[in-house]
């Protein structure tokens, strides 16, 4: 294998480890379905940026892009901040759900003690 075949190789491989090692985590319970979409994805682009790794030149030049490389980072980085803003929500939503269970526990253990006296 040439140098420059090497990187494309290593990217292919990498992108199915992290799609197989998703798919044991899901398997396993360790990580839910819908959090394993986002990964799934990643290795799918991971794998298509190394098989073909004269696409993102090809997108970069089609978008206008001066050094197309650099799309390949702000995407990444985009999708970084995407993947936050959707863990903050989903923190957010189980943090509302559990103060709800909170004030039903307590409201019931009223009940209950209100019940003895």
């Amino acid at each position: 294998m040439t140098g420059g075949m090497a990187l494309p190789a290593v990217l292919a491989a990498l992108g199915i480890g992290i799609g197989l090692g998703m798919l044991y985590l899901v398997r396993r319970d360790r990580l839910h379905g819908s959090y394993a979409i986002w990964w799934v994805f990643v290795s799918l682009a991971v794998v298509t940026f190394g098989i073909f790794p004269g696409l993102i030149d090809w997108i970069g030049v089609r978008l206008g892009v001066a050094y197309p490389p650099i799309l390949l980072v702000v995407v990444a980085l985009l999708m970084l901040l995407v993947k936050i803003l959707t863990g903050d929500l989903d923190r957010t939503r189980q943090m509302r759900k559990l103060r709800f269970l909170a004030q039903r526990k307590a409201i019931l253990e009223h009940e209950v003690r209100g019940d003895r006296r």
